[in-house]
């Protein structure tokens, strides 16, 4: 039989190049230093002076416009605004309708949370300390020109000549008793000075207590007798908001001792309504404790009284307290 011949099979081999390798090259990385200065290209962080001309004016430009923006924002604010009137005043505003007292001298700013008087009476150096402070608070009271505008529109005023429109009234410290800086304010004599204050509500006008049938069941005694007395005396003075001091209890009340009030037992009423005009001083009450028991705290309240003046202790509004205590 025949068979047939199978031709071999034959396979083409490609050689491959020689001293050749299929090499990917990757170029020279670019130094750190080259890219933050390039002397050959005079290159600062890769840019060139015309690049950094062209980024210079556009921040110069944007930060102008953007200034002059907010400059013109805050001068469109500012209309609105009135440099002696607030903008919200009485119920509108923070501190709303109720005025609070204050007291002075206060204690040393290190101990600022304190409301205790304490020294001895017959050592200077122990009661310096708060004679100093009521002449630094009474400066602008005893110099005019301490406070901007005052000296030339001061008015002295009565209960039957309110200050005219731009005056002020005036706020003599001389009238004060006792109290007074040439008396040291009598603390050498264990016998202190409290100065009291109330608070400045810009447009706020007091509801005063000039009927002696219509006062609060909780107004003390003795005040209720004064502005009896007052009303048979003098009615013309009963436009007044009225001050009292008195023991927080009955150990309080029985260590006080005897308080007397300079000028007058209250704030007379031509000083309100406050309407921020220059050179205006609040006025003040004098409290001289005539004759406190020495050795122990006595808590004292002093209270201001109006029909638009609520008391509230943790509030602080128409009262304060203070301790007086003398070695």
């Amino acid at each position: 039989a025949m068979s047939k011949s199978r031709s071999p099979t034959t396979t083409t081999t490609i050689p491959a190049p020689e001293h050749e390798a299929f090499v990917r090259m990757k170029p020279d990385p670019i130094p750190f230093s080259r890219f933050l200065f390039n002397s050959q290209e005079g290159t600062v962080l890769g840019r060139g002076p015309l690049s950094w001309a062209k980024i210079g004016t556009f921040y110069i430009v944007f930060y102008s416009v953007l200034a002059a923006l907010v400059a013109v924002c805050m001068w469109v604010f500012f209309q609105t605004l009135d440099p002696r009137i607030p903008k919200w005043q009485m119920d509108q505003s923070l501190i709303g309708t109720n005025p609070g007292l204050g007291f002075r001298p206060l204690p040393s700013e290190d101990n600022v949370e304190s409301t205790l008087i304490w020294y001895q009476g017959t050592e200077e150096k122990n009661y310096k300390m708060w004679t100093d402070a009521l002449d630094k608070f009474l400066e602008d009271y005893r110099t005019p020109g301490q406070v901007s505008g005052r000296g030339q529109n001061i008015y002295n005023c009565d209960y039957n000549q309110p200050p005219p429109k731009g005056m002020v009234c005036d706020v003599d410290i001389k009238q004060y008793g006792p109290c007074t800086l040439e008396n040291h304010y009598n603390y050498h004599k264990s016998a202190p000075c409290i100065f009291l204050k109330l608070n400045k509500i810009y447009g706020w006008v007091p509801a005063f207590y000039n009927e002696s049938n219509s006062l609060p069941a909780n107004m003390p005694k003795d005040l209720k007798e004064y502005i009896k007395e007052r009303e048979a005396k003098e009615q013309h003075t009963m436009n007044t908001v009225w001050v009292s001091c008195e023991g927080e209890n009955a150990a309080d009340i029985e260590h006080i001792g005897q308080i007397q009030y300079y000028p007058r037992r209250g704030f007379p009423g031509y000083y309100y309504p406050f309407e921020n005009s220059e050179g205006y001083l609040s006025p003040l009450v004098a409290v001289h404790f005539e004759r406190p028991v020495r050795g122990i705290i006595i808590n004292v309240e002093c209270k201001a009284w109006a029909h638009n003046i609520k008391h509230d202790r943790h509030e602080r509004l128409g009262s304060v307290h203070f301790e007086l205590m003398i070695d």
